[in-house]
């Protein structure tokens, strides 16, 4: 049986296939890329479980094998499919500062002056950093580099996020 969905944590997604013999590639997002499936079962999205064995790593992924996938078609069927495990089974959080990036979506954001701007949608890593994604009041989607500097202030138990970006970017330009 599925967990409730806020139970659980992205750990990976399914980059695609490697190889002929069903390996896949697994984008990370675990402190230890290795880890993706170190923490207990691993479920997707419907709550499917299951067995992940890392095999290697190259170019940003982790190599696996998947249980009951044989084929290089199979494996890549399977791209894009997020990989969970419960949030109960991860590290414990030690810093006041620290959070799992599930924790942000729903959160307000606002800028400096307190003004509000959005909802946090998610934290994707396209490549070359962290973006963090926000709807606008208006239904626009909008997008900052999730840096110290770009987001100074993540306040968890306020339910808010401040973002220090220019006006023209938010259509805000005079």
């Amino acid at each position: 049986m599925a967990s409730n969905h806020e139970d659980r944590i992205c750990v990976g997604v399914i980059a695609g296939a490697h190889g002929v013999r069903g390996g896949v590639k697994v984008k990370s997002y675990t402190e230890i890329p290795e880890d993706v499936a170190a923490f207990g079962p691993v479920t997707d999205d419907a709550g499917n479980r299951l067995k992940i064995t890392v095999t290697g790593q190259a170019k940003g992924t982790v190599l696996t094998r998947i249980e009951g996938v044989k084929d290089r078609d199979r494996a890549q069927e399977m791209r894009g499919t997020k990989l969970y495990v419960n949030r109960d089974l991860l590290p414990k959080l030690t810093e006041d500062d620290e959070y799992y990036y599930s924790d942000l979506v729903g959160l307000k954001v606002e800028n400096a002056q307190g003004v509000a701007l959005g909802t946090v949608k998610g934290v994707f890593d396209f490549g070359a950093g962290d973006i963090l994604e926000f709807v606008s009041d208006s239904g626009q989607s909008e997008m900052v580099s999730f840096t110290e500097s770009s987001v100074p202030v993540v306040d968890i138990e306020g339910q808010r996020i401040v973002v220090d970006m220019p006006d023209v970017v938010l259509g805000r330009e005079d």
